[in-house]
């Protein structure tokens, strides 16, 4: 993307079933789960550069030692930081001459040496990159099974009611967060059942001492998760650990956030991203397994494993934009609708360029638009093939071998275009010296394009505010002097803001929604802007469940085709010589492309949750009322 779009979080939980005996004798060493962590934060790098944090418990420790290890960053390597961290004890351990073979020593002296690992992966949103918002976050007794640590993918769009509820139940929350919510949240209702648990057993005549150990076995962490998530409106994966030694991955009912894992007799291993588990424990996509909407996966303190409802799944509507743009290209599944999305896009393409191939470049924007390259071309050199074979049936047979060759040898001219050239930092002071410095993030390839006859097709994955594109690309492909230029978004046009997770929640960012309303204006139907304004007012006090997306109707004024050619006006820049037209994605194809991830409410404004109607509304408030910050 040529656009830098946050995302909320990667999570990774690994739980270790046999001692770390077992690991020193098999793997030659003892720290085969906290490499394997390593391994799966550093392949999820893309879900975070904020902050990383890393909790580890262990579960046969004796009462007085410390059983549970963590550590959290915000330096700028925050994974190297923390695993630097991490391995510390084990250096200071070889230079002072302790056998760190000696695993029962091992597991007894060193921090992170344990059977369960907690791993995350932050992007803050909104500037708040503090230590404190970095996950794990952890809530500490001096019970076991009441300690809890808690890491998420997630975005709850209602913590103000959630916020109201823990007042309510009588505690005093340090912070208004969805994560502080959350973690308050289900520790309450860990709380309860332990109480409940304690109670019981307290009056089948057991004493205290023996009570612990009868809570940890038969702790019912289904039900805890199922009281604790009841109310939860947004898209989450949530991994927690108890102190000691149940560990949890729970997914929300709609699938919106991804879960995966795999599971042997050695190990379970959970991530965000399947291709991630794949790489790290070298097993193929069909053992990797998704965590289904609605769904926890339990694994216990004896380390059995199981698939527990705690939410009815709704209808399946995981992100889209995950495939698009997030997940990573490796997976075999992504890797394929990227391309499909490219292909689907290649009739349009060719309208455009009045399927005129022998005067036209097709390119893309690096670097993850590059798999959405490939489908494109494909469905351009299928297009050609078709021409072929129809001019030379025209021909039959009374063709030149001159005639023959120049329509056998002719293919679409593909170039590496636009080039990624330097990563710019934000310390400049001024506008204009930050201006000029963002117009070479790209550079391009020069003597490619024939001037003032060739068009040049760029494909790049979405256009979000499109800010990169009118202060550096355009200004860029323009030197090469085309005749036309036509920038290709593979995704459709991002119109409604996020709040499940991505850092898309301000209407007026989207260069979409700044189009839709300078129609509205050229129309003369500024009154549209007032009364959706006036719709959304009347709806501020109303329950979430209430609420409806009045939004829609700015951009019902309009045609798809209207908006993407206003916003090639909006992005030309003024010196810019070339034609510039846009060129967005269907809504159709992208379900097409991604038939079983159908979740499209930043293109379409149907969100599958009640609290993503108030967001939108909240939003377009904010907007018309010159309020900063997101909208939940």
């Amino acid at each position: 993307m040529s656009e830098s779009i946050k995302h909320e979080c990667g999570i990774a939980l690994i739980r270790l079933k046999k001692p770390l005996s077992y690991y020193q004798e098999k793997y030659g060493t003892w720290q085969y789960g906290i490499n394997k962590l390593y391994l799966l934060m550093e392949k999820q790098h893309n879900r975070g550069q904020d902050g990383a944090g890393v909790v580890s418990v262990k579960i046969n420790l004796k009462p007085g030692q410390e059983y549970i290890n963590r550590y959290r960053s915000i330096e700028p390597n925050p994974i190297i930081d923390v695993f630097d961290k991490v391995f510390k004890s084990v250096k200071k351990a070889i230079k002072n001459g302790a056998d760190i073979n000696d695993t029962e020593w091992v597991y007894n002296n060193l921090p992170y040496a344990g059977e369960l690992y907690l791993g995350h992966l932050r992007y803050g949103t909104f500037g708040r990159n503090s230590i404190d918002f970095v996950h794990p976050v952890m809530r500490q007794n001096n019970w076991k099974s009441r300690t809890l640590v808690l890491a998420g993918n997630f975005n709850l769009t209602n913590t103000d009611e959630l916020f109201q509820k823990l007042i309510d139940l009588g505690q005093h929350p340090k912070n208004y967060t969805d994560t502080v919510t959350v973690l308050e949240k289900v520790g309450h209702f860990l709380d309860e059942e332990n109480q409940y648990r304690f109670r019981n057993y307290k009056n089948e005549g057991y004493g205290n001492r023996e009570i612990s150990p009868l809570i940890e076995e038969n702790l019912d962490v289904q039900s805890v998760l199922e009281n604790a998530s009841k109310d939860w409106d947004g898209g989450y994966a949530i991994a927690g650990l108890i102190g000691h030694g149940d560990a949890f991955v729970m997914r929300d009912p709609w699938g919106i956030r991804p879960a995966h894992y795999y599971e042997d007799d050695e190990i379970l291993v959970v991530a965000s991203e399947r291709p991630v588990i794949q790489t790290v424990m070298n097993v193929k996509a069909d053992e990797v397994k998704e965590i289904k909407p609605g769904e926890v996966l339990i694994v216990k303190r004896n380390g059995v494993v199981s698939n527990q409802m705690v939410r009815v799944p709704h209808k399946r509507v995981s992100c889209s934009f995950e495939r698009i743009y997030f997940s990573r290209g490796s997976d075999k599944d992504i890797y394929h609708e990227r391309k499909q999305l490219g292909r689907l896009l290649a009739p349009t393409i060719l309208k455009s360029i009045n399927f005129d191939i022998e005067n036209t470049v097709f390119s893309y924007i690096p670097n993850t638009s590059e798999t959405a390259f490939y489908g494109m071309m494909q469905g351009v050199n299928q297009h050609l093939l078709e021409r072929k074979k129809k001019l030379i049936r025209a021909g039959n047979g009374t063709m030149s071998e001159e005639e023959l060759e120049a329509i056998i040898s002719l293919e679409p001219r593909v170039e590496k275009i636009a080039i990624k050239d330097v990563k710019l930092r934000t310390f400049i002071a001024d506008d204009a010296s930050r201006d000029d410095l963002v117009a070479h993030v790209y550079d391009v390839t020069y003597g490619v394009i024939r001037e003032n006859t060739d068009t040049l097709v760029i494909i790049d994955d979405s256009i979000v505010r499109g800010t990169t594109l009118k202060k550096s690309i355009l200004k860029i492909l323009d030197r090469l002097n085309p005749k036309k230029i036509i920038v290709v978004s593979s995704a459709p046009q991002i119109r409604y803001p996020d709040c499940y997770g991505i850092d898309m929640a301000v209407l007026e960012k989207f260069i979409a929604f700044t189009a839709a309303i300078e129609l509205l204006k050229d129309k003369g139907k500024q009154h549209v802007i007032d009364e959706v304004y006036q719709k959304c007012k009347g709806q501020e006090n109303l329950p979430k469940e209430e609420i409806m997306n009045y939004v829609k109707d700015i951009y019902r004024q309009s045609t798809a085709e209207e908006i993407s050619a206003k916003i090639a006006e909006l992005l030309k820049p003024e010196d810019c010589k070339a034609e510039v037209e846009i060129v967005y994605q269907s809504i159709e194809n992208l379900h097409k492309a991604c038939p079983n991830d159908l979740g499209d409410w930043y293109f379409t404004g149907n969100y599958p949750t009640h609290g993503g109607n108030k967001v939108v509304n909240t939003s377009f408030i904010n907007f018309i009322e010159g309020k900063e910050g997101r909208a939940y």
